[in-house]
């Protein structure tokens, strides 16, 4: 992902399966590292820089889960679309393996979730796994409604960008209407930006056939 809008180079919508596969390891792995910073953070910064380094990870994997998978399939049709949210979700399988296997049984990750669903994985996995596919699918879908009105071009950074800031505008109304639950810490966030999401992607298929 750059700042600057990328243009599309080689075959559109590359979703054979060994692609996808290797696509959703990495990604996998990537969610897992980025989980693993966050807990460490969590547990060893102090105060304010705790929150500003859980911050920047939070956003770092939300981008990188949102828009990694569309990117490498190069999603421009419901093909490529389609393939970024299977990407999505063999990362959560892959993330979910490594989680069982060594986040939890070394006390790595906190149990929160588990802790919420009765300590079950049966609760908290199923959830790990929509929500690793919600996200690249609506990511998929916004970079492939830019390249459609942009020639082809697409803007990793400007559909990022949009989504955190209705994300934003999501977790202040939440909170100033008493949401249950809703605060002004990261957890609330991170809970706003799948709606935050969702209207990205309305406002992209603005002036897009898609509409």
């Amino acid at each position: 992902m750059t700042s600057a809008a990328v243009a599309t180079r080689g075959d559109h919508d590359v979703t054979d399966l060994p692609w996808v596969i290797r696509a959703g390891v990495r990604l996998g792995i990537l969610e897992a590292v980025l989980v693993l910073l966050y807990s460490l953070a969590d547990r060893f910064l102090p105060g304010p820089l705790e929150l500003v380094v859980c911050a920047v990870v939070l956003v770092a994997g939300i981008a990188a889960v949102t828009l990694l998978p569309g990117i490498w399939t190069r999603a421009r049709t419901i093909e490529g679309i389609a393939g970024a949210a299977g990407i999505g979700l063999m990362a959560t399988v892959v993330f979910l393996l490594i989680d069982v296997a060594l986040l939890q049984p070394f006390g790595i990750y906190t149990n929160r979730w588990r802790a919420i669903g009765g300590g079950a994985n049966w609760w908290y996995h199923p959830i790990w796994w929509m929500v690793g596919t919600f996200m690249p699918w609506m990511g998929a879908w916004i970079l492939a409604n830019q390249a459609e009105k942009n020639g082809g071009r697409v803007s990793p950074l400007g559909a990022i960008g949009l989504a955190l800031g209705l994300a934003v505008v999501v977790a202040v109304l939440a909170i100033v209407l008493h949401f249950p639950g809703a605060d002004w810490g990261i957890g609330t966030f991170g809970v706003a930006f799948l709606p935050g999401l969702l209207l990205a992607l309305l406002v992209s298929l603005l002036g897009s056939r898609r509409a």
